[in-house]
């Protein structure tokens, strides 16, 4: 049986895209989605990049999200 270190530095040499999957699979088994929730998000996201694609919505950068927020508390 492999101790954790051994599996975080295996975890870590893996593609970005797996390191996600692991990544999204501990995250689950800590805090388990449930499924009308999950539906909500999928459904939300898919509104989202719906929105992006057609140009009903403008990306911002999140340094400028950063920005904005910090000049609206700056008051």
């Amino acid at each position: 049986m492999h101790g954790t270190r051994e599996i975080v530095e295996e975890a870590i040499s893996l593609p970005v895209e797996e390191r996600a999957v692991v990544v999204d699979s501990l995250l689950r088994s800590l805090n388990p989605p449930s499924g009308d929730t999950e539906h909500e998000w999928v459904a939300l996201a898919l509104a989202r990049q719906a929105e992006l694609r057609s140009g009903r919505a403008v990306r911002v950068s999140g340094e400028e999200v950063l920005a904005r927020v910090g000049r609206r508390f700056a008051r």
